[in-house]
């Protein structure tokens, strides 16, 4: 038996990777660690960096061969050529991978992001009628309130500030404001408005179903090392420890799923009677008047929306206004534009009565903004998929069973795609000039493909709801610009994107907000 062992960890460890894999051949990174090869290479920070200085240094077709833990072939994926095959041609001959999708469904259940095959494209087929640009579009006045209420909120935070401060103190002295914990509110309050209950935590609201999440997604230390205890030993493994935060997590999703019960049964009852449904059609109602989803699929479908659209959302709305603060011309001539086009948000009362929020989907230099920061700080960084079966890729056999790692942080900073200048903040790629000498929007960052531009994704796999996170980033920067001049904190502060998940500033986004128009 010991010797049967050794046979099969030696062929596998050494013989094939090494002599025998039909990639070996492909260009590949040089050195990498006894056991582990570049397997780490996915947990650097910032996630993709390691991928980027690959593509930009190896001489490759579009594909770049690596080796991975006890030296699991691997296949980074550098053009968008491959990428569309990957995405789109052969995307169900891929799949997240195992390890993964069993972790996410302890948290989402069975929802989008989860399923895979024909599950996945029975789901995705139903839902989509839900995330129409129609759908979004008539949510734009809530959207636009909710951006108001968000910049009231952050105004009161720093007018108090400011007035808790001694005589003798300047301005500069005055407490820098976190602005991360406050765009994770506003951005779960959306979320919320998309499945119909506003859950108003931006006035501390106490809604079980929000108190319980963040209880379980707050980033602590314990919830870092469960996260990766579950990616090296698998979920099955870790729900047998004797570990405190299993009880604690399964008390606190039964709970959520608890309040997710009452939220769809209180939904079919006012779907029922006709009464106190809001102005737009929100997602949970599109939902469950499709008739495709049981109750417990409707309940996985809400906690991948609250997941999704929450996080993609807040920590690009972070980065916007690092890269507005560290950027005063750019803030000055969006702010230029919202003042012109949109009311002020410090407006009272509702909805600017026949104003069209169209306008926001034509502002080129809010688009420019909300584009250029989700193109050099894509949510999900690092994504990785395994060949279920046999398949090819750019008319190279892949074997069943490798890892394919595709990395919108590189393609998205990728210096072939985007030019010299793809490390900067540069508005101006999504925005062209007409034989008017007019700006307006565009929607391709002047690439000449649309993989370059990957922070969604594309094809069957690609975020359904991007037309919905794109929108509510608009108003959210719109509204805040307009109210208040943004400066760092510390302006020498040297800002480190950390996160695998979710890439956010590592010590939080202190900022100096100064009011405008007191």
């Amino acid at each position: 038996m010991c010797l049967e062992a050794v046979t099969y960890c030696t062929y596998w460890i050494i013989v094939y990777p090494f002599f025998l894999s039909p990639l070996r051949g492909l260009p590949q990174a040089k050195g990498g660690k006894f056991l582990l090869g570049h397997g780490m290479a996915a947990y650097e920070q910032p996630a993709g960096s390691t991928f980027l200085k690959w593509m930009e240094s190896i001489p490759n077709d579009g594909l770049i061969f690596y080796r991975g833990l006890l030296y699991q072939d691997r296949l980074l994926i550098t053009s968008p050529q491959v990428l569309s095959e990957v995405l789109v041609t052969r995307t169900y001959d891929f799949q997240k991978p195992k390890i993964l999708r069993d972790f996410l469904r302890l948290f989402l259940g069975d929802g989008l992001t989860v399923v895979e095959g024909d599950l996945h494209k029975i789901q995705r087929k139903n839902l989509v009628p839900a995330f129409t640009f129609r759908v979004v579009k008539d949510m734009y006045p809530v959207f636009w309130e909710k951006a108001k209420q968000f910049a009231r909120v952050i105004d009161e935070q720093v007018t108090y500030s400011l007035k808790k401060m001694a005589p003798d103190e300047k301005a500069d002295d005055a407490p820098a404001l976190e602005i991360g914990q406050w765009a994770s509110q506003v951005s779960l309050d959306t979320i919320g408005i998309a499945i119909g209950r506003d859950f108003q935590t931006l006035t501390n609201s106490q809604d079980p179903l929000i108190r319980n999440y963040k209880e379980l997604t707050n980033p602590t230390i314990e919830n870092q090392v469960f996260f990766l205890c579950n990616m090296v030993f698998s979920p099955a493994v870790v729900s047998v420890l004797p570990w405190r935060v299993n009880e604690r997590n399964k008390r606190l999703l039964w709970n959520i799923t608890s309040t997710c019960l009452d939220l769809i049964e209180a939904k079919k009852v006012e779907l029922k009677s006709g009464t106190g449904a809001p102005s737009y059609r929100d997602v949970l109602s599109l939902l469950t008047q499709s008739q495709h989803f049981s109750t417990s699929q409707l309940v996985d479908q809400i906690l991948t929306l609250l997941a999704a659209g929450h996080e993609t959302t807040w920590s690009t709305f972070t980065w916007i206004t690092f890269l507005l603060a560290r950027h005063p011309e750019i803030q000055q001539n969006l702010r230029a534009e919202v003042m012109e086009h949109l009311p002020s948000p410090r407006s009272a009362g509702p909805v600017e009565v026949d104003f069209d929020f169209d306008v926001v989907e034509k502002l080129p230099i809010l688009n420019g903004v909300c584009n250029e920061t989700l193109r050099l700080y894509p949510a999900i960084p690092v994504t990785a998929r395994d060949a279920v079966r046999p398949t090819q890729l750019a008319r190279q056999h892949v074997p069943a069973g490798t890892q394919i790692i595709i990395c919108p942080w590189a393609i998205n900073r990728n210096e072939a795609l985007w030019g010299d200048d793809a490390n900067e903040f540069k508005p101006e790629r999504w925005i062209d000039i007409d034989e008017t000498g007019k700006q307006r929007a565009n929607n391709t960052g002047r690439t000449n493909s649309n993989y370059a531009f990957l922070t969604f994704l594309h094809g069957p796999r690609s975020c359904i709801g991007q037309g919905f996170v794109k929108a509510e980033l608009r108003f959210l920067v719109a509204a805040f610009v307009a109210s208040f001049d943004i400066q760092m904190a510390d302006p020498d502060e040297v800002v480190i994107p950390y996160g695998v998940v979710a890439v956010k500033p590592r010590n939080g986004m202190h900022l100096r907000l100064k009011p405008l128009f007191v």
